[in-house]
């Protein structure tokens, strides 16, 4: 056989074998579990506190930026040190349970998921992050929202 006859069945062979190599790698990926400790995506099994510091770390900072900074980018994230619209606290506890524009609802009658369930916080969760961020960051209201002030907003939403 001469060698032009040969280029061509090389070739198919070497693209075939690409083509295995790549559908082999990619049902290795799709069939790995993604592991939330190892990509960095928080585990929702695990929030079990109701530390209002911790949730703020693990929840709201990686879009409310640490120290309440806020930040802009793909999206707007509200800087909540020193923000005028944490006066209200019912405001803030209707915008967690609720959501609002780009942020999810994280009350567990509105919560959305996609992929998996939704992370959802229950009525202690989230009084104590809206009292943590009420008096944190510069925010100095020190009037405390209950978690039965929290069940009661949501009971009156759809």
């Amino acid at each position: 056989m001469n060698a032009y006859k040969l280029q061509p069945v090389a070739g198919r062979c070497l693209r075939g074998g690409v083509a295995l190599c790549l559908a082999l790698a990619a049902t290795e990926i799709v069939d790995a579990p993604a592991r939330a400790a190892t990509v960095g995506i928080l585990d929702p099994t695990t929030l079990s506190t109701t530390d209002g510091r911790q949730i703020y770390e693990q929840i709201c900072q990686g879009c409310h930026m640490s120290g309440g900074r806020g930040a802009a980018g793909a999206g707007d994230y509200p800087a909540l040190a020193k923000d005028p619209a944490l006066a209200s606290r019912q405001y803030v506890a209707l915008t967690i349970l609720m959501g609002r524009r780009n942020m999810p609802a994280f009350g567990a009658k509105h919560a959305k998921g996609f992929i998996s369930a939704p992370l959802t916080l229950n009525e202690d969760q989230i009084a104590s992050v809206i009292n943590y961020v009420r008096t944190h960051f510069g925010n100095r209201y020190t009037d405390l929202i209950t978690a039965a002030e929290i069940a009661a907003l949501d009971q009156g939403t759809r």
